[in-house]
């Protein structure tokens, strides 16, 4: 719900701040002083054009600032964390109006679109009164408010599911429709993997390949190398390594006892004996692996060359043909299953699409029952409203089927006849915005709680109302700020009154200009607003009497 509304600059308050709680909130005021404007600056929170004659004059621009708790908006929340807004618990709308016609919007504190703006304030706040933003006046809610008023989660959700399947299998097929052909494709694929089937594609093999070919490349300058050493080790042309080593350790050990020390070069000679021994096996046995075979390099360097050819031909590294050879293997095999799958589809599209149109008419069926009593509801509450004769109608239109649909096989439109004898028209062709203010309370009302919208917003519901009248409307609205956080602006003491908090915005003439203040009322305070509201600007001790009997009704 809506806990904290921020206004500066904006036409004629030059800065206010309001802190709402839960229930019924209602703001009034005199003529002109400006109670529609808290209205207005949630409009264009939501997303409204921007409007330079909103800032106030002399002021570069106006800021809006909105704090909500979306606790009881989870769809607010998913919605946040879907467009990467989120930031914990908080949820904050900002926007500014500057003079020269620009605006700017933040949500969490981060740049939005207006588009963003609106689909967010959609999820948190709706707007009753005489303005073209009424969500009530768009197909899409209407539908979605019988459905909610209804309880038609589940039927929802089997139309939705079967509409999915049905356009996934769809998409599926449309897919191998278009491979058309594939014979040559198969043919060429055939081809490719014989290929790369000639060659040891296994992890390893192409670096032991490497090594190999190498190796016979230098084999003259390995064998010379190898040799050398091995003369050099032996003592072919003088004393071996070993022998001089042993003979050094000979000399030292006759002074060992007079140096402690020796012992531990003793070792380390003995250790480098031990080496240059295992050295010369290892070389010797290298020795004897090296051959020069120019028969044996030549199948080698033919080898590596073909798989060099084959990367460049599939432009890949020669180590990644062996993960290009099994995809061609799976493209292969799913070619041809592709004309046995096509065929299947045929019986699985029908069968998803059966399964759609049977949940589309128990989907059906339960909107129109649903319809049936959100009609006969509302209609006896625009009675009670001061519509006496008016009549509310909610009409199912089937839609003809392209392909299945997740919203199911129709569309809803209220219907209003404001007058008895009159014929129902469209709820967004009601001219009178009193009586779409009104019509919208009872909707609303109607269906208590099924809005999944936490905050309403009504401005000037009692338009062209009074008396008793005036006092249902206003039990209507408390009634409806049990399930929902509601704010009303209102002009009618007997609205005002059943409020669980008041408002009152005053003007003041201030340096040559107009400013707006509003200040929440206390107990006592309330009373004399209400005695204000109901006796004009004498206020008198009826007129204050009056004021409290409608407190403690109220209360």
């Amino acid at each position: 719900m809506l806990r904290r509304l921020t206004l500066r600059d904006f036409a004629v308050v030059s800065a206010s701040e309001l802190e709402f709680g839960p229930g019924m909130t209602v703001i009034s005021g005199e003529t002109g002083a400006g109670k529609s404007l808290l209205v207005d600056a949630l409009g264009f929170l939501s997303g409204l054009r921007a409007d330079a004659g909103m800032v106030r004059h002399g002021a570069p621009r106006a800021e809006l600032h909105a704090e909500f708790d979306p606790v009881d908006a989870p769809a607010a929340l998913e919605w946040l964390r879907e467009q990467e807004f989120d930031d914990g618990q908080a949820c904050t709308l900002r926007r500014t109006l500057r003079a020269d016609g620009g605006s700017r919007a933040w949500i969490n504190g981060r740049p939005a679109t207006l588009a963003q703006l609106s689909q967010l304030a959609g999820l948190l706040v709706e707007i009753h009164g005489q303005h073209e933003h009424q969500a009530l006046l768009e197909r899409s809610s209407q539908l979605a408010l019988l459905d909610a008023f209804g309880g038609h989660e589940v039927e929802l959700a089997a139309v939705g599911a079967a509409a999915a399947q049905w356009n996934a299998l769809l998409r599926e097929r449309e897919s191998l429709s278009r491979t058309g052909d594939v014979s040559e494709r198969i043919d060429w694929l055939g081809h490719q993997i014989a290929e790369l089937e000639r060659e040891d594609l296994r992890p390893g093999a192409i670096d032991a390949l490497v090594a190999g070919h190498r190796r016979q490349a230098h084999a003259a300058g390995l064998i010379a190398a190898c040799d050398t050493a091995l003369a050099t080790l032996a003592g072919d042309d003088g004393p071996s390594l070993v022998h001089g080593l042993e003979q050094l350790r000979g000399g030292l050990s006759r002074e060992r006892a007079h140096e402690p020390r020796l012992d531990e070069v003793d070792a380390m000679l003995d250790s480098a004996a031990i080496q240059v021994g295992e050295a010369a096996l290892l070389l010797q046995r290298i020795r004897d692996d090296l051959d020069v075979d120019p028969a044996q390099f030549d199948i080698l360097d033919a080898t590596l060359a073909r798989l060099h050819e084959l990367a460049r031909k599939h432009r890949v590294a020669p180590a990644e043909l062996g993960e290009r050879q099994a995809a061609f293997v799976r493209e292969l095999e799913s070619l041809r299953d592709a004309g046995t799958r096509l065929q299947g589809l045929d019986g699985e599209i029908a069968a998803a699409s059966a399964r759609w149109r049977d949940a589309a008419d128990a989907l059906g069926k339960a909107r129109g029952a649903a319809a049936s009593r959100l009609s006969q509801a509302t209609t006896a509450l625009i009675a009670e409203l001061g519509m006496g004769g008016g009549r509310f109608e909610v009409a199912l239109e089937p839609v003809e089927q392209q392909r299945p649909d997740p919203q199911g096989g129709e569309r809803v439109e209220f219907l209003v006849s404001a007058n008895a004898g009159q014929p129902p028209r469209p709820l967004r062709r009601v001219a009178s915005g009193g009586e779409l203010s009104r019509i919208s309370l009872a909707i609303e009302v109607a269906a208590l709680g099924s809005d999944a919208v936490p905050t309403m917003v009504f401005d000037e519901v009692d338009s062209g109302i009074g008396g008793a009248v005036a006092e249902i409307v206003g039990q209507k609205l408390r009634a409806l700020g049990a399930s929902r956080q509601v704010l009303c602006v209102t002009h009618l003491p007997q609205v005002a009154a059943q409020g669980h908090a008041h408002y009152r915005v005053s003007k003041a003439d201030r340096d040559g200009l107009t400013h707006s203040a509003v200040e929440r009322l206390d107990q006592k305070q309330r009373q004399e607003e209400l005695a204000r509201m109901l006796g004009g600007i004498e206020v008198s001790k009826e007129a204050r009497a009056a004021a409290r009997r409608l407190l403690g009704a109220a209360g």
